[in-house]
């Protein structure tokens, strides 16, 4: 995976007041996914896309897949990038970055990334909101080894950063 000198911010949501657990839970024998939905605003080349870790407290793998996303439907396309990281407990409180193979994301597409691990138990930095349209670009997901289409919320966001070059 190669990152993609001279990035910059395409898009970022970085308010935390809520955790969502990816992983397996001790009290569910279901692994737990996450994942974010998002319009890019303008054209670019992506570089990474990192997410906030709130908390560690199994160590692991972590892995990410970028999707193209159909807004209207709700329905995720193949993954177009992936990559993995090795997540540590010192890694709490932190952004962890994915650097993924480049690829264009186009203007008013919409896309959405995927997180899930076979052996970790990751918090990841989430937002919760009242307000009407609080997170315009996008829905927060969650799904589990149960249901793999999982659900989408309006009023929820991962705390993430896109950026392209």
């Amino acid at each position: 995976m190669k990152t993609i000198p001279n990035s910059r911010p395409l898009l970022s949501q970085t308010l935390t007041n809520t955790t969502l657990w990816i992983g397996h839970l001790s009290s569910d024998p279901n692994d737990h996914l996450g994942g974010q939905t998002f319009t890019s605003p303008s054209d670019g080349v992506l570089s990474n896309i990192q997410i906030f870790s709130q908390a560690v407290p199994q160590p692991g793998n972590l892995q990410m897949t970028l999707h193209q996303f159909d807004c209207g439907s709700l329905e995720w396309g193949p993954a177009i990038a992936r990559a993995e990281m090795n997540v540590e407990k010192n890694d709490e409180s932190s952004w962890l970055q994915f650097s993924l193979d480049p690829i264009t994301l186009e203007k008013n597409s919409c896309y959405g990334f995927r997180l899930e691990t076979q052996d970790a138990l990751i918090g990841i930095g989430e937002a919760a909101s009242h307000a009407h349209r609080p997170f315009p670009f996008g829905q927060s997901w969650n799904g589990d080894g149960r249901d793999l289409r999982g659900a989408f919320y309006n009023f929820f966001s991962l705390a993430f950063k896109v950026e392209v070059a």
